[in-house]
């Protein structure tokens, strides 16, 4: 089941967007997690409660408030799902504050065995206030992180922000985060199609879509952001995005224990990792996706996207540059040609990101 994440920073109109989102047709059988249920402004439009943190929408959407830990309440939910004491539902959209750091988020989708089990991360949604982001993102390193691990990125309030200064927002952001989408919202206003199967599976098609996934074309065509900062340091100079590319299929146990190693030394700082590779003894690819300190289970698929069969990862970080990288995938993944645009920020080094796994997950 897809687990959608939507983030943003305060004021940035994430819960404007929720709110138009969860009118949607499309969403009519969709799950909504929050932290306060009067956050969201539903109060008014409840339709009935069928649980203490649980209450279901005129448009058939559920929502809840998140009891304890994110964990807890996945787990709840599917097992009431499960007896039929709520209204089924086929996907979920978590809303995290203001201030979250969306990488524990991420990284409990797939810690948790249950919930690793039977769902899967769908995609990262951030919004971003055209109007302040700017300022935000030189003083803020949560408003950096949420741009860089989002897969789309809603730019809210353009409609009354000045145009040049939209134009330089959005040249920031190509930067900090180049295969993201970017995305207008006016007054939460937006296809929600758009939105959703933002991950490696499209849920409409019932197919993978590799290309559009991974992206890595755009880490070759952009370049760093040059505008002037009203800082002299900020929060986005040193995130860089590159992808390494290999002709030469891998072994998978060195592969693995020399990722490992990285995400050991490196874990603070691997914001993004996302790939396809040709593995020793496989027909088919394996997609490999992780979020600092934690990898998702390495995925098989059922065939090699269109083009060039070779292996491809693509690197979102922070404080840490390629060169560091290709050192210790040295021998296990030998890159042909090595396409990079470095980034502009700085991030302070956050240590409360979980631990590795292990063996054929790392």
């Amino acid at each position: 089941m897809p687990i959608s994440v939507l983030t943003g920073f305060l004021g940035s109109g994430k819960t404007t967007l929720l709110r138009r989102l969860l009118g949607d047709p499309r969403l009519r059988d969709a799950a909504v997690i929050v932290n306060e249920l009067g956050e969201v402004g539903i109060d008014h439009l409840v339709l009935r409660e069928v649980g203490e943190d649980v209450v279901v929408l005129p448009s058939g959407c559920l929502c809840c408030t998140v009891r304890q830990d994110l964990v807890t309440t996945l787990r709840s939910l599917y097992m009431r799902r499960r007896r039929r004491s709520i209204p089924r539902f086929d996907r979920i959209l978590v809303e995290t504050t203001g201030l979250a750091d969306p990488a524990p988020i991420l990284q409990t989708l797939c810690k948790d065995a249950l919930i690793a089990e039977r769902f899967r991360l769908d995609g990262t949604i951030a919004t971003i206030d055209a109007v302040n982001a700017m300022d935000q993102l030189d003083r803020h390193r949560e408003s950096v992180k949420q741009a860089a691990m989002a897969d789309r990125l809603v730019i809210t309030k353009t409609d009354i922000a000045d145009a040049a200064c939209s134009a330089t927002l959005k040249a920031r952001l190509a930067a900090i985060n180049p295969s993201a989408t970017q995305l207008i919202a006016i007054r939460g206003e937006i296809d929600a199609g758009h939105l959703l199967d933002a991950g490696l599976y499209n849920a409409v098609t019932r197919s993978v879509d590799v290309e559009r996934w991974l992206q890595a074309d755009v880490h070759g065509r952009g370049r760093p952001y040059a505008g002037v900062y009203p800082n002299a340091l900020t929060h986005d100079d040193r995130i860089r995005t590159f992808c390494l590319s290999s002709n030469e299929p891998i072994d998978w146990e060195p592969f693995a224990a020399a990722m490992q190693a990285l995400m050991a030394r490196h874990g603070d700082g691997m914001l993004r990792v996302k790939g396809i590779l040709e593995v020793v003894g496989e027909a088919m690819p394996l997609a490999v996706n992780g979020v600092q300190h934690v990898f998702y289970p390495p995925q098989h698929l059922a065939r090699w996207p269109a083009g060039a069969r070779r292996s491809r990862l693509v690197f979102i970080t922070f404080g840490i540059e390629r060169e560091q990288v290709i050192a210790l995938l040295r021998g296990v993944f030998e890159p042909v040609d090595m396409i990079s645009s470095e980034r502009a920020g700085v991030l302070p080094t956050n240590s409360d990101f979980g631990e590795s796994t292990h063996g054929r997950s790392a």
